[in-house]
């Protein structure tokens, strides 16, 4: 979830070369959307700063780690840190900008963990 176009454009480039399977959402009500109609979805990646929509991507995180705790989730700002209560347990950060290899790896890793 991304809600820079030119951004999500990218990371949704960058996880098909990788061997994702891509879902994209530019806020989290329709994040939530997909979530509801699929059960297929093995990894959520969520930016903070998402203004359109009923909440932000650490909003998101939480609800998602509570009604799916199957699905992992990456959560991705170039806004700062979190903090002490803003994740979710077990969820992964990585700051932005990223490397796309650090962001593949991150998402492998974070998958891996949770089989």
């Amino acid at each position: 979830m991304e809600d820079d176009g030119l951004l999500l454009m990218e990371a949704s480039d960058t996880l098909a070369e990788a061997g994702f399977t891509v879902l994209e959402a530019p806020h989290a009500d329709e994040a939530l959307q997909v979530l509801e109609s699929r059960s297929d979805v093995g990894i959520l990646m969520t930016d903070v700063d998402m203004p359109l929509g009923s909440m932000n991507g650490f909003a998101l995180a939480r609800l998602v780690s509570r009604r799916w705790p199957r699905i992992p989730v990456l959560v991705v700002s170039g806004m700062g840190s979190p903090g002490p209560h803003d994740m979710p347990p077990g969820a992964r950060f990585i700051p932005k900008p990223y490397a796309p290899s650090a962001l593949v790896r991150t998402l492998h890793d974070t998958v891996r963990r949770a089989a």
